[in-house]
């Protein structure tokens, strides 16, 4: 494999000293296919799917005063034999789904242009396509989303996801197989529709999952850095959506809440908030 991937590319390193990352990157890749590079992203979605919820699963069973005030359904408990059960059949969904699934797509990987060699991404580049991959998936995920809520798909796909009403952040995968190939498709869109580079990608999966990891966690921190983004759902939004379970038809958004807006899905959770807001106020008072 070259270490850039066209005649302008070479060009263009060879006009220019390497940054230290471009050296790093030259040094581990020069010599592997890129098949090879691409399996990376099982290997980190692996390690994303088991090692980012361990925090927040022993919150949840060793009940801490100071932390247990942010949990989102405090009446709802897992035992450690269900947070057991949960991993088995998520580590399952990998080796069945999510592994099979990202092997099936190097090839089309290969066929949309997304590159191994030199240069890396600038700073601008890697902001502005992780931005566009966010709202291409959230869109997306948006409408499918919806669809798996239409009882033919509730049945017999989704409500796997939903055997959780107060979720903790190793159920974010736990699904039916079909559902992780339905909603795993708005991820690799935006890479479909804007080609980058290989770390590009990997980045982009790792966040995408620590995402909806957080989302899942069954609680809302004050401190969390997502709370900086524009238009972000978070924790308290998508906890809505499995607290009402099955019937929802609100808060379908994997990312932001434009979309709920906009078409008039959020009225549930928004009224709720509101009496919430009320009921507390008047206590307080």
């Amino acid at each position: 494999m070259l270490p850039y991937t066209t005649i302008g590319e070479a060009e263009n390193v060879m006009n220019r000293s390497l940054t230290l990352a471009e050296t790093i990157w030259f040094n581990y890749s020069a010599n592997k296919s890129d098949l090879y590079l691409y399996c990376h992203n099982i290997l980190f979605l692996y390690l994303v799917s088991f090692i980012i919820p361990l925090p927040l699963v022993i919150i949840e069973l060793l009940r801490i005063p100071n932390i247990e005030r942010y949990k989102l359904q405090p009446r709802v408990r897992l035992s450690f034999a269900q947070v057991i059960s949960c991993c088995k059949i998520v580590l399952k969904t990998f080796f069945f789904a999510v592994g099979p699934f990202q092997l099936l797509s190097y090839p089309s990987i290969k066929l949309i242009g997304i590159r191994t060699g030199l240069p890396l991404p600038s700073k601008w580049e890697l902001l502005i396509q992780l931005i566009v991959y966010s709202l291409i998936e959230d869109y997306t995920h948006y409408w499918l989303h919806r669809l798996l809520h239409c009882k033919w798909f509730y049945e017999n796909i989704h409500k796997v996801h939903h055997e959780y009403t107060a979720p903790i952040g190793f159920a974010a995968p736990y699904a039916h197989w079909a559902e992780i190939l339905i909603l795993g498709t708005p991820s690799f869109l935006g890479p479909v529709i804007v080609p980058s580079h290989i770390t590009t990608l990997w980045l982009w999966m790792v966040l995408r999952n620590i995402e909806a990891i957080q989302i899942h966690s069954g609680y809302e921190f004050p401190w969390t850095p997502t709370k900086l983004i524009p238009f972000y759902g978070g924790a308290e939004y998508h906890d809505y959506h499995h607290w009402v379970g099955g019937h929802s038809q609100s808060n379908f958004a994997s990312i932001f809440t434009y979309c709920d807006y906009i078409y008039g899905t959020d009225k549930g959770y928004r009224f709720q908030k509101n009496l919430l807001a009320k009921v507390h106020s008047f206590v307080v008072v």
